[in-house]
């Protein structure tokens, strides 16, 4: 009699298992499935065999032990040359393992899980199967992807077999899949604080899901994709596009820089972005006004640019900002009115973006050449009037209300960096110059006859007072620093020449 092909099904999501295990036994495959998979098989009216009764052993320990077994792993790990071995112990080759996960990242995403519920749906056996089956690819093929059932059913149904290229693919996918399962426990269980003060371990293990590939990278010859840690969606990976084209890599790129600036604040703001800078920042008492600041700044450069605010967008507002062309609007939310008016133009892309799905512990990633350099993200609140008034004139209340909101844009541009601001909004911005004073003159040429009376703020020290030099021309009435140049006392002594108040915050922003 000739024996049966075997296949184990065993699974977390159990969506189009009855259906694959009813396929595979018209192909002729006995099905061996374990606990809440041979039950769905089962009353789905198809055969199976349950693990137990392979291993010759019951479940215990709750369910912890089921397939750790050699009549299990022996089954799947046996080369062609090893079958006779298997045979002289009773055991059946399995040729084909199906197996998904416990939900371990939407267990950990879950508001107020604990660390017991979290190690509870840490999964022993399925790692364990798919990775014996992901070895042994040469003979077994290992499915993690719902999605894959129907190619591997079609592939068995056309030729019998599932061919070797499918077999190494999928072996290859079921390595990815468990190592950011592992990866996804590892950051679990470093970030608690049971693990100690470790902030960077020696090894270090990322999780991320891709969540689209997108049509190109920073330019058309350079493929990209969108990955989102894996677990809870924060930030941009939890925004709803309500509307418009698909999101480019520069589209993201621009947004995250402007909805992180926005973040800063508040009071009713609305930032601009071009090229991962802002262009335009303003602040008032509502959206409107916000958004009508930050367009004045710089109506130039806003054009095409992407747009986040940390209100609600009404009609009033939507009217007003349909007068130009935007590339993406991200807001906490938008009325019925305001989606009418932007449907007007299809392609604007809408994002509504919960400012309060934020990470726990938020951490910024730059790849370089052979490596990754990691650090923790500065969302410490700003507020200047904390630092030291090192000249004569003391700010007065309005210069300390724009001197904060300075500062507050200046840590969001690239270093170089001088901002220009008065009266809640940005007059001028030099971002990512090669030396300081160049990003002041940038700064004080785009600010023009409107810098007389308005502060400056800048990312990092003064190494020359040329900049107080500038700003005296300019008429510039105060202007927040770090301080700690070996040159500070001259910049000191000038501004109490020019009538110039600063302040020191002995807190640097550079951004790169």
């Amino acid at each position: 009699m000739t024996q049966k092909r075997r296949a184990l099904l065993s699974v977390s999501d159990k969506a189009g298992i009855a259906e694959l295990a009813g396929e595979l036994i018209e192909l002729g495959f006995e099905i061996i499935s374990t606990g809440g998979t041979a039950r769905a098989i089962s009353e789905a009216g198809f055969s199976v065999t349950e693990a137990a009764e392979v291993t010759g052993s019951p479940e215990i320990l709750g369910g912890r032990v089921k397939t750790l077994h050699p009549s299990i792993h022996g089954a799947i790990l046996a080369r062609p040359d090893q079958v006779e071995e298997l045979s002289e112990h009773g055991i059946v080759p399995i040729e084909l393992v199906v197996v998904n996960l416990y939900p371990f990242e939407g267990t950990i995403a879950r508001s107020g899980v604990t660390l017991e519920e979290a190690v509870e749906n840490i999964d022993i056996g399925g790692p364990t199967m798919l990775r014996a089956a992901a070895k042994n690819y040469n003979r077994v093929a290992v499915v993690v992807n719902p999605e894959r059932y129907g190619q591997i059913v079609e592939e068995l149904k056309n030729s019998g077999e599932i061919s070797d290229t499918t077999r190494y693919r999928l072996a290859a996918e079921a390595f990815v899949h468990t190592a950011g399962y592992d990866a996804a426990i590892a950051g679990y269980l470093s970030s608690r604080a049971e693990f100690g003060d470790r902030a960077y371990p020696d090894r270090l293990s990322l999780s991320f899901t891709k969540v689209q590939d997108l049509r190109y990278g920073e330019n058309p010859q350079q493929e990209a994709a969108f990955y989102a840690s894996s677990g809870k969606l924060t930030g941009l990976a939890a925004a709803k596009q309500l509307q418009g084209k698909e999101l480019s890599f520069n589209n993201l790129n621009d947004l995250n820089a402007a909805w992180e600036l926005v973040r800063e604040f508040k009071e009713s703001t609305a930032v601009a972005v071009k090229h991962a800078n802002p262009c335009g920042v303003g602040s008032a008492l509502t959206i409107y006004e916000a958004y009508q600041l930050a367009y004045e700044a710089d109506p130039v450069s806003i054009f095409g640019g992407i747009v986040a605010l940390n209100r609600p967008v009404g009609a009033a507002t939507a009217r007003l900002m349909m007068e130009i062309f935007l590339e993406v609007i991200a807001a906490p939310e938008f009325t019925d009115e305001a989606l009418e008016i932007f449907n007007e133009k299809k392609d604007i892309r809408l994002l509504e973006i919960n400012p309060e799905t934020i990470e726990a512990k938020p951490t910024d990633f730059k790849k370089v050449s052979g490596g990754l350099l990691i650090q923790s993200v500065d969302n410490e609140p700003l507020d200047v009037s904390e630092g030291e008034v090192v000249t004569e004139k003391k700010p007065t209340k309005e210069q300390w209300e724009a001197l904060n909101f300075a500062q507050k844009v200046v840590k969001h541009v690239r270093s170089n960096a001088i901002v220009v601001a008065a009266e809640g909004k940005t007059i001028g911005i030099g971002a990512g110059q090669m030396n300081r004073i160049g990003a002041a003159k940038i700064a004080l040429d785009q600010a023009g006859e409107k810098a007389t009376g308005a502060v400056i703020g800048s990312d990092a020290f003064f190494p020359f007072p040329d900049i107080i030099d500038e700003a005296g021309k300019a008429g510039i009435s105060a202007i927040v620093q770090p301080g700690g140049s070996m040159k500070d006392d001259e910049s000191i002594r000038l501004c109490d020449r020019l009538g110039i108040a600063m302040v020191f915050t002995g807190r640097r922003y550079f951004k790169h």
